[in-house]
């Protein structure tokens, strides 16, 4: 599949684009306090609560990519009631949450035991991964880990010289 670089997609009309079947499956979701680590993922110095989520969407029978996420509760404190068991959290945020700045970050990296376990593919799978984080003014909404399976996703962007 292609995806715009500069653009926040929405993950099932990816893959309804490519003719194939969608399905979402929510693997864990915990309300939790950040951590060192979680805050430094959100470019944050709150040490306030969040909601870790981790899911899989698939195209047909094949994992399409993996989504780790965290949301930032004092920038949108009504995740807090949501279960994200019926609508993907990047869909839910983008129907939801207005944001003002977005931040992508592209990388390759081979799947790990769990990764590759949770994408079904071999250790070691070259995977393509795209992080972002979204802000509402100075306030960080999310950050997202999306993992692919390299040989099934490619990053695709149009654009015109700037003027001198």
């Amino acid at each position: 599949s292609q995806a715009a670089v500069l653009e926040i997609h929405d993950i099932k009309a990816e893959v309804l684009a490519l003719g194939r079947p969608y399905r979402f499956e929510l693997v864990s979701r915990v309300s939790r306090r950040s951590a060192a680590a979680d805050r430094e993922r959100l470019d944050s110095k709150s040490t306030g609560r969040l909601i870790e989520l981790v899911a899989r969407h698939f195209a047909g029978p094949k994992v399409f990519c993996l989504e780790e996420r965290l949301i930032n509760l004092e920038a949108v404190p009504e995740a807090a009631s949501e279960s994200f068991q019926d609508v993907a959290p990047g869909r839910w945020l983008l129907d939801s949450v207005p944001w003002t700045a977005a931040e992508h970050r592209i990388s390759a990296s081979n799947a790990s035991g769990s990764v590759a376990s949770s994408l079904s593919v071999r250790s070691g799978t070259a995977c393509l991964i795209v992080e972002r984080r979204t802000w509402r003014a100075a306030l960080p909404v999310t950050q997202v880990r999306l993992t692919y399976p390299g040989d099934s996703h490619q990053l695709v962007a149009r654009f015109t010289p700037t003027s001198a």
